[in-house]
Order: C-alpha cells, then sequence, then structure tokens
C-alpha cells in the first residue's frame, strides 16, 4: 500500500475484481482503454493473479480515496515488464471511474507508482502509450512528468478507425532531478 496526498494505491486482489470489470466496461471509460485489453472477469481475474504471483514483473494497482471511516475505489492502473535486462516496464490501463474525475487523482496516482517502480522495484525506464483521440491520456501523461517521444501514425484500428498511437517515456534521471526540485 503506497499513500499520497488524498489517495491511496495498493495492489489488487481478487475482491477488487468486480470493481475492475465494471470500471474497465464503463461506457466513458471503455473507449480510452487498449482494444486488446481484457475486460471480462476472467481475463481481469487473470490479470490480477499474475500481479500478485509475480509482483516484480506485473501489476493491477486500485486507486483509492478516503470515503468515511474506509476507501473507496476511484480507479486503476498497470504495469509490466517490458525488458528485464534494461529494467523497462509499459505502464497502461489507467482508468479514473468518471465519478472521481477532475480530482487529478491519476497525476498523483502515476507519481506514486512511478515512485514504487523505479525505486522501489528497480526499473530505469517507464514507458506508456495512448491513442492520439485520448487528449485527457495525453495531458496527464505530460503533467505526471513523462517526455513525448514520438508517434506511430495510424497504427491501431479502433472503433473502425485507423488512430495514432503517442509514446511517452520516463526514466530514473527525469525522476531522481524531479525530486530533488522538491
Amino acid at each position: 500500500m503506497i499513500e499520497g496526498d488524498g489517495l491511496r494505491i495498493r495492489r489488487a486482489n481478487e475482491d477488487d475484481v468486480d470493481f475492475l470489470v465494471a470500471l474497465l466496461n464503463d461506457d466513458e471509460v471503455e473507449p480510452f482503454l487498449a482494444a486488446s485489453r481484457s475486460s471480462d472477469r476472467d481475463g481481469v481475474l487473470d490479470e490480477v493473479r499474475a500481479s500478485e504471483a509475480t509482483p516484480e514483473e506485473s501489476g493491477v494497482f486500485v486507486i483509492e480515496v478516503p470515503d468515511g471511516e474506509g476507501w473507496a475505489g476511484a480507479g486503476m492502473m498497470e504495469f509490466s515488464l517490458a525488458n528485464r535486462r534494461s529494467r523497462i516496464a509499459n505502464l497502461g490501463g489507467l482508468a479514473i471511474h468518471p465519478d472521481f474525475r477532475g480530482r487529478r487523482l491519476s497525476d498523483e496516482a502515476a507519481r506514486l507508482l512511478q515512485q514504487h517502480l523505479i525505486f522501489d522495484l528497480g526499473f530505469h525506464r517507464l514507458q506508456l502509450e495512448c491513442y492520439g483521440f485520448n487528449e485527457r491520456a495525453i495531458r496527464h501523461a505530460e503533467r505526471a512528468g513523462f517526455v513525448r517521444e514520438g508517434v506511430k501514425r495510424k497504427a491501431y484500428q479502433r472503433h473502425g478507425e485507423w488512430v495514432d498511437g503517442v509514446l511517452f517515456g520516463l526514466i530514473r534521471e527525469d525522476l531522481e532531478a524531479r525530486s530533488s526540485e522538491l
């Protein structure tokens, strides 16, 4: 469990699967997620189990906010090992439930995950890709400190159209420089 300013992130467990499936299939969330990602219960359950079994290779995290005496699920995010030798992780699956948007929860959650992956798990590079039409995700990546590294032109067919993929990266030195400025 990693606590931040007004939220916390923690690894998902089997009790979270129904929340995650509902979030991934929400009409305001689904159009912006990778078409190839699992969104059915069995697929999400497999991802959660893999996250628990090999925490250094993959992770499904729940973003939670205080809710009275406890915590409420507000979103999710994920990572997967891209390259062991070069210590690279792919990030993805960031989704905030529409009821919790506008609070910049994703920015704080991303910073917590970045610190965990780089300083606790020893990754050197974090990378992500989002659809070119997903302006909210592009702005989030930039606010969270990622550097835009390129565009894969018309790389994916999504909802009947060819769309761009926008590539972002963050390396350990970027995060160290940001931490020293605070």
